[in-house]
């Protein structure tokens, strides 16, 4: 690629708010679709086709040429298969265990990237950056904690699938920001794609076809509608991972989400949070501000030696 620096500093910001906010609003809307008989399962197959034309129309945006070296498919596939091989586990994990449990020690995803990427990348930020990360990694637990949703136990086995589930969205993450160090994000993306397709059959088969499945208008459309939004978020975060810190995009992503979700839902939906949650929001809001202004975010290597492109 051409040593063409960034126009802006804080390409990896925009990026990151992007995915932010088009995460905020398919975390709001995303129960619709299972609420009308829809199931999550069914959701993934949808999801997974909606990756297909934003990865089409970013790659024809970066000069359509895919990368199909072995390292590029290796690191994409790494990708792709980490974050659906993760969310198929999560399936199982909450037919085991509690959701209320399960769902805080998967938020803490981000405190493996930050460890891979210190330890592996040398990434280092400053004392913004730190009380950034710290207050999102004690926001997300808060935010994902419900104890109404219950929810059966089996043993202890739900623990480790979501500690599974956890290991392999920080490690995602990692990897996603390593391989921007040798292919293109668009490349990056497409294989995502890919090994996002290569799942669906699992998640077919995982469907409970004992119960009616809702095939109607505000079924798999409906889902389709708001899958695209998790798509294109999942686009931009690589480009924002591709221009910033790892340590600074990913708990600045995983944090800004949940704290969008809860404002959309506020207002579009009018579902006014519990206590425990509106001290996450605050966490949240906190973290996202400090991160957001951290100097020393953007990557020094990225914004030098790769040739911008922001969608």
């Amino acid at each position: 690629m051409n040593a063409v620096p960034s126009p802006s500093g804080r390409a990896w910001l925009l990026n990151a708010l992007i995915t932010v906010v088009l995460w905020g609003f398919w975390g709001a809307f995303s129960s619709l679709s299972p609420e009308h008989g829809f199931p999550e399962t069914l959701v993934y197959c949808v999801w997974a086709l909606t990756m297909i034309p934003p990865a089409f129309i970013a790659l024809r945006i970066g000069g359509g040429r895919l990368d199909r070296s072995p390292r590029a498919i290796a690191y994409g596939m790494a990708v792709g298969l980490l974050g659906a091989g993760g969310q198929m586990v999560l399936f199982y994990a909450v037919t085991r265990g509690p959701a209320y449990l399960i769902f805080p020690i998967i938020s803490l995803s981000p405190l493996v990237t930050i460890v891979m990427s210190f330890a592996f990348l040398g990434e280092r930020t400053g004392k913004l950056g730190i009380v950034g990360i710290v207050l999102a990694l004690i926001a997300l637990p808060i935010f994902n904690y419900s104890p109404a949703d219950g929810g059966s136990t089996s043993g202890a086995i739900w623990f480790f699938l979501a500690l599974i589930v956890m290991l392999c969205w920080g490690v995602q993450a990692y990897f996603m920001k390593s391989a921007n160090n040798y292919m293109s994000a668009e490349g990056i993306f497409f294989y995502m794609m890919i090994a996002g397709l290569l799942l669906v059959p699992v998640a077919w088969v995982l469907t409970d076809r004992s119960q009616p499945i809702n095939w109607g208008w505000d079924g798999p459309a409906l889902a389709a509608g708001i899958q695209v939004l998790n798509a294109i978020g999942a686009l931009t975060l690589v480009f924002a991972f591709r221009y910033g810190k790892a340590i600074i995009v990913a708990p600045l992503s995983n944090a800004g989400a949940p704290l969008a979700t809860a404002i959309i839902s506020l207002i579009a939906l009018g579902v006014m949070p519990g206590m425990l949650k509106v001290v996450g929001l605050l966490l949240a809001l906190a973290a996202s501000v400090l991160l957001a202004i951290e100097p020393d975010a953007a990557d020094e290597t990225a914004e030098s030696e790769l040739e911008p492109s922001t969608i």
